[in-house]
This record gives C-alpha cells, sequence and structure tokens, in this order.
C-alpha cells in the first residue's frame, strides 16, 4: 500500500520546548551554566588525569575516558537544543537527524559500559588486591574501553538502520533532539516491531551492564565487611561511593527513560527525563569525582600549587 507523502519529508522540525514558552530564556540561562560547567569539569578531570602520575592507574584510565565519552556526548545534543531556545529554526535534516541519533546512542551505550569497566576494576581492587596490577594491565583496559564502544557502535548501526528504513510522514519531532521514539512516531509504517526490538535492545544494553555492576558491589561490600579494622573499612567503602553514587542516578535515569510503557507519560514529562540524562547526569561525572573524590582533589591541589610556584 502507498504511504501518504513520505517522499515530501526531507528534513524535521524539533518542537522543543514550546509548552515552556515563557520560560524559554530561563531555561536556555539554566541549561547554559550547566553545560558549561559540565565542559569545564570534565575538562579539568581529564587534564588532571593525564599530567598527574599519581592518577596513572586502571580506575582514573576508565575516568578519563568516561569524561572524554561525556564531553562529545554533550556536545551532540545540547548546543542544538541551546539554538533552539533562543533561535527560530528548529528544523534538521534527515541525514543530520540520523548522525545526532548516531552519536547519541553510540555515546549512552558506550558510558553504560564503562561505568560496568569501572565497578569490574573496583572488584579486582577489593576482592582480589594481590593480583590487581597483573589482572587490571594496560591491555585489558583498553579491551575493556574497546568493547564498550563496539558495543556501542553496534547498536547504534542497528538502529540507525532500522529507524531510518521506515518511510516518514510527519516532520513535526515532539523533542529537542532525535531520540529513536519521537522520531519513529513519525514513520507512516508500522512500528510494532522496531518497538518491541528496541525495547530489547534498550533492556541489554540498559539491564545488563546495571546487573553486572550490582553483582560487583554485592561481593565488594560482602568483602569490605570482612575487613578487621574499621579503618580498612572506610577506606575501602570511600574508593567506590563516588562510582556507585554516579552509577545509580545514570542507570535509574536510563531505566526511567527507555524501560518504561511507551504511552506512560506525556511528551512535556518524557522532556523532563530527557533533560535529567542529557543535562543534570553528565554533570554528576565531574562534581561526584571531584568533591567526593580526594585523590582527585589532592591532584587538582598540587597542580595548581606546581602553576603557583613557576
Amino acid at each position: 500500500m502507498m504511504r501518504r507523502n513520505h517522499t515530501v519529508v526531507n528534513e524535521f522540525v524539533f518542537q522543543g520546548f514550546s509548552s515552556f514558552q515563557e520560560y524559554k530564556f530561563t531555561l536556555f540561562m539554566i541549561f547554559l551554566t550547566l553545560y558549561l560547567l559540565t565542559l569545564t569539569g570534565n575538562v579539568i578531570i581529564v587534564i588532571i588525569i593525564s599530567i598527574d602520575r599519581h592518577l596513572h592507574t586502571p580506575m582514573y584510565f576508565f575516568l578519563s575516558t568516561l569524561s572524554t565519552s561525556e564531553t562529545v556526548y554533550t556536545l551532540v545534543i545540547v548546543p542544538r537544543m541551546l539554538s533552539s531556545l533562543v533561535g527560530s529554526s528548529q528544523s534538521i535534516s534527515l541525514a543530520g537527524c540520523a548522525t545526532q541519533m548516531f552519536f547519541f546512542i553510540t555515546l549512552a551505550i558506550n558510558n553504560c559500559f564503562l561505568l560496568t569497566a569501572m565497578g569490574y576494576d573496583r572488584y579486582v581492587a577489593i576482592c582480589n588486591p594481590l593480583r590487581y596490577s597483573v589482572i587490571m594491565n594496560k591491555r585489558v583496559c583498553a579491551q575493556l574501553v574497546w568493547g564498550s564502544c563496539s558495543i556501542g557502535l553496534l547498536v547504534a548501526i542497528i538502529q540507525i538502520a532500522s529507524v531510518f528504513r521506515a518511510p516518514f510522514c510527519d516532520r513535526e519531532v515532539a523533542h529537542y533532539f532525535c531520540d529513536i521514539r519521537p522520531v519513529m512516531k513519525l514513520s507512516c509504517a508500522d512500528t510494532t516491531l522496531h518497538d518491541i526490538i528496541n525495547f530489547i535492545i534498550s533492556s541489554l544494553v540498559i539491564v545488563v551492564p546495571m546487573g553486572l555492576v550490582f553483582i560487583s558491589y554485592i561481593i565488594i561490600i560482602s568483602t569490605i565487611l570482612k575487613i578487621a579494622s574499621a579503618e580498612g573499612r572506610k577506606k575501602a567503602f570511600a574508593t567506590c561511593a563516588s562510582h556507585l553514587t554516579v552509577v545509580i542516578i545514570h542507570y535509574g535515569c536510563a531505566s526511567i527513560a527507555y524501560l518504561k510503557p511507551k504511552s506512560e507519560n506525556t511528551r512535556d514529562q518524557d522532556q523532563l527525563i530527557s533533560v535529567t540524562y542529557t543535562v543534570f547526569t553528565p554533570l554528576l561525572n565531574p562534581v561526584v569525582y571531584t568533591l567526593r573524590n580526594k585523590e582527585v582533589k589532592d591532584a587538582i591541589y598540587r597542580a595548581i600549587g606546581k602553576k603557583n610556584l613557576a
């Protein structure tokens, strides 16, 4: 059966925050501030880890990689979102939409599995400390990062091929960026099969790494509780607290956004949830790992001290 108007649609138009028209400037200032803080924080983390030899360990290698990934992740979405709040044009070509969706999916999944790699690193450090340097060597760390990125790339290619193979009958995306569900709603074709596949993929890339992290922490906590000295237990918990905080919030937001029933929330609720994982969650990484992590704070103080001495 012929689909109506699908040959006419060669670009999409974001509806953006049209429901919050009177608050657009306020939202722009809030999001811009958070975005600049996110960029600044993540850049500081990457620089500090690269220049301070005390932080040349697997844990901080993963943290630096996560900060880099988070920085690119926000660059893909937030600048266009900010421009839509102050500008009149909110259109994007199909190719531009596919590109944005590709990088969004790749980096979002990459971040999920990087957090899992960091959980494995903490597991080895606490549960098998004598063999830590042997198990978590440079080759293994590189393989874990490559594996995280490869899974993201593979899923993104599959999703993009599936979404943009279908014809589109409408051009108004009820969102502020090219996410899978809002774009698929514009398709002329029956998307039931795609929705099922999308839910299965989302479940695998969220539930599997989240499950692995929490299994690691169950073993970690049981090991920590067996430590005889209170000081030893406190130090062990301190090395995990920052990562566990980021994990809970990151996977929590992802689960709410992608594992809930398709029609459970309104458009405005969906957008508010999306703001959480595209604007607020990326800021958690630098905030948690600088304010709650003594080693990173000490490295920053050392860097500032050297600069002052120079």
